[in-house]
Parts: structure tokens; sequence; C-alpha cells
């Protein structure tokens, strides 16, 4: 099943978002050694993390922001998992073959991410980065950022393709030993702003299917 154009925005966007979240794992690459290396030794990089979301979305031309809540696993070198809850429940999987969207228990779409070269790029660079790639961040990346007192850092990520170019403007994150905020401008000028909370690194129960 073939999916939309408006479907491989948003995935590409919860790929890029599940990548930085799960594996960003930055080592000291050429632009910035100090700072990378510095984020690099203060995250974690857990088998399992699960936690909640909320999400803000400003469209350009609307006034209000659309919401959305939900919660999310990651499985280190497995796949990822993310369920919005509301407003309307659907759920997102993510693994090295393949991309699922669902709503109310029926698969929507199924992506074979080597016949999506943005997806497969997005896709190639999450495996990276989970994988503790070093050169990944650098080289798909600009990184500016700094680090913080109690071990917080931020990072401003400008995208170096041309794929990444034609969705994202910049992705900008912080956090500590765990990413706890992310903000993501769209080439439309859309933002969208998502808070974790609740992060805890074991394995949910049930444990999700990734295979």
């Amino acid at each position: 099943m073939k999916a939309s154009h408006s479907n491989r925005r948003h995935t590409l966007l919860a790929l890029s978002l599940a990548a930085l979240l799960a594996g960003l794992h930055a080592g000291a690459a050429a632009q910035q050694p100090e700072l990378l290396q510095g984020v690099r030794q203060r995250l974690a990089q857990p088998a399992w993390l699960q936690g909640q979301f909320e999400q803000s979305k400003q469209v350009q031309g609307f006034k209000q922001p659309l919401r959305s809540q939900g919660e999310f696993v990651v499985a280190r070198g497995r796949g990822v998992l993310w369920r919005t809850l509301r407003p309307f429940a659907s759920e997102l999987r993510l693994t090295s073959r393949e991309i699922i969207t669902s709503q109310g228990g029926q698969r929507v779409t199924q992506v074979d991410v080597q016949q999506e070269p943005a997806l497969r790029l997005v896709n190639s660079m999450m495996l990276a980065l989970l994988a503790g790639d070093v050169t990944a961040l650098d080289a798909q990346f600009q990184v500016r950022g700094a680090l913080r007192a109690e071990q917080g850092w931020i990072l401003e990520l400008t995208p170096r393709q041309e794929a990444w170019r034609q969705m994202l403007q910049s992705i900008t994150m912080q956090g500590d030993r765990l990413v706890r905020e992310v903000s993501l401008t769209e080439a439309s000028g859309d933002i969208t702003k998502i808070r974790f909370t609740q992060l805890r690194e074991t394995a949910p129960d049930p444990v999700p299917k990734f295979d």
C-alpha cells in the first residue's frame, strides 16, 4: 500500500525525531569537537526507552496550534513505536525494513523504506545513530549549540542534504542524559514542539514486536 505525500512527510519527521530521541550519541566531529564530545559524554544510550510526549504544531495560517499527546517506545537496534492517544488514536511502527501506520487497530499504510529514497536516508541515519556511529551527525547536519550546567545541553541542527531540506529547516533539541524537548521547523514554516516526560530506561510490558 502506497503512502500519500502527507503521510511520507509525517513519517519523515517522526523518523528524524525517533533517531534523535533514541540514539543521539554524537562524537567528536570536525565542526565543534568539544561541543559534540561533551554531548556524547552526557547522553545515555539505553537498550530500551519509553515515555510520554506532548506535541504542539503551529501551522502557517492558523492561530491556534494543533495539540496531541501519546506514548512511545524505542528498542535500540530493533525499532520505534510512536503511539498517539489524543485527540485521535493512531500508531506508527518503524523498523529497518518498513514503516507501518495504523488507526483503530487497522493497518493504514505500509512502506518499504528501500522504495522511498528520502525515508531510506532517514532510516539509515537512525540506525547509524542507534549503533553509535559518530560520523552520522556531522555528515547529515551542520551543528551549533552549547553545554549547560547540571549536565544540560542544547543543539541546533541544520540539514546538509537536499532530501532533508525539502522537509526541514532545522531541529533544535535540549536535554541532559536524555533528550527532553525537540523543536522541528519545517520548510513550510510550520513549527512542531515536542516535550518528553516520564522517561524510563526499561522495556515495556508487554514488549512490542518489531520483527
